[in-house]
């Protein structure tokens, strides 16, 4: 099968285009041709299209000046050079399908279009809402929001929810209105849940009911080794951004007097060093940014990870990573980590913003190493069983074949 992955992204910037690689990368090894389509950017991976890829772009925040701004405006909404880029990739690779991942603003829903004219089977995995939230995070202010849900997205506008700025949120509620308006989505075959929390809230906006299939992620363990004795302290792994939570960890572990690694970067990294200077002083070690094989040293030393998020994470791939390591996880009682870690079996669920109840349970899993050791072989055995590769894999078929299907039906009417 020729399968063309799109993101926006062709590095490992995050965990869609994590999730992007590593499943290319098994797909050839499955004996697949793959290809990518992305934008230009100094730091993506080579790819033999990259020609045809369109220029590179910042938004977050807008280019400077009335002209940049223009055209950043622009580029959000449509993207001709994105339309005709993708155009020729089809017509040089050919694919058998296309699977998306966050095409948002960069590429835009322009590249769909050649998509359609060629009749191609399309599938898309939902990294985050942004179909159901015009800044992606159901977030305004900090604080949990579903105001635009159902397609009322000119509440992105009045709140404004992107940065406190009118003219971004404004974008933002215009790029959605648009987009549905004109059916811009409407090639995609099927849309990939990651979590059945996101699948529910897809449902909630009207968003393509009956194209929304559930389909977990996926963790390679044959190269992870699980952690072999008890002990240690908590890590966070993630980006260091208010809805991560990572103030109320902080703080929880200061009370509980547990040491906490975090490994991250992101626009909160200076507050929260002067807050462990504070609440935990000497207890709190920044990392900055570790590659993969560095999480994971700290997972290996570490009695449990934890994700205080105060947002509604779909299927974060720490707590994932964290399981495979053979590491419990302490999450918030929130969006999708619920259905990752059983209560009491392999981690705890804490409600979101509590730094009391978090510090309790830190110091719970302090107090009894054994049973946290014992947690985080559950959580071994569960990323084993439950998201494996081949399982995701096997998945995957099903989802094609039926954007297949769905896409002879097409071209017969």
């Amino acid at each position: 099968m020729r399968i063309l992955h799109v993101n926006k992204f062709l590095y490992r910037r995050g965990g869609a285009e994590s999730y992007m690689l590593d499943l290319a990368r098994l797909q050839e090894e499955s004996g697949h041709s793959v290809a990518f389509f992305a934008m230009k950017h100094p730091q993506n991976l080579p790819s033999r299209y990259e020609k045809h890829f369109p220029s590179h772009v910042e938004l977050e925040p807008m280019p400077a000046g009335v002209t940049g701004k223009a055209v950043g405006a622009g580029r959000v909404l449509f993207s001709p050079t994105a339309l005709r880029g993708m155009a020729k990739v089809i017509r040089d690779f050919r694919p058998d399908v296309a699977h998306l991942h966050n095409i948002y603003h960069q590429l835009s829903p322009s590249i769909l279009r050649p998509l359609a004219s060629a009749n191609i089977p399309t599938v898309m995995t939902l990294h985050d809402y942004k179909l159901a939230c015009p800044t992606y995070r159901f977030l305004d202010k900090g604080r949990i929001c579903e105001a635009c849900l159902g397609g009322h997205f000119r509440q992105a506008a009045l709140r404004r929810c992107n940065r406190g700025s009118l003219a971004a949120s404004g974008l933002n509620a215009l790029e959605m209105r648009l987009h549905f308006s004109t059916g811009a989505y409407d090639p995609v075959h099927l849309f990939l849940c990651p979590s059945r929390f996101l699948e529910r809230k897809m449902r909630e906006a009207g968003v393509y009911p009956e194209r929304l299939r559930h389909l977990p992620l996926f963790v390679e363990t044959a190269a992870v080794e699980p952690k072999s004795q008890p002990g240690g302290g908590a890590v966070f792994a993630g980006r260091l951004s208010h809805e991560k939570g990572v103030d109320v960890l902080v703080k929880a572990a200061g009370s509980a007097g547990v040491h906490l690694d975090v490994a991250g970067e992101g626009p909160e990294l200076q507050a929260l060093q002067r807050l462990a200077s504070q609440a935990a002083d000497g207890m709190v070690t920044f990392h900055g940014r570790l590659p993969l094989a560095g999480v994971r040293e700290l997972l290996s030393a570490c009695s449990v990870a934890v994700l205080p998020a105060r947002w509604y994470e779909n299927q974060p791939l720490s707590i994932l990573d964290a399981f495979a390591s053979g590491v419990p996880v302490i999450g918030s009682h929130l969006g999708g980590i619920p259905e990752l870690i059983e209560d009491r079996v392999d981690g705890y669920l804490v409600p979101a913003e509590d730094s009391a109840a978090l510090g309790s349970k830190l110091r719970l899993i302090a107090d009894l190493p054994g049973t946290s050791f014992e947690m985080g072989l559950a959580g071994r055995r569960k990323i084993e069983e439950d998201f494996s590769p081949a399982r995701h894999l096997a998945g995957l078929e099903v989802s094609y074949a039926e954007a297949a299907g769905r896409a002879a039906v097409g071209a017969a009417g």
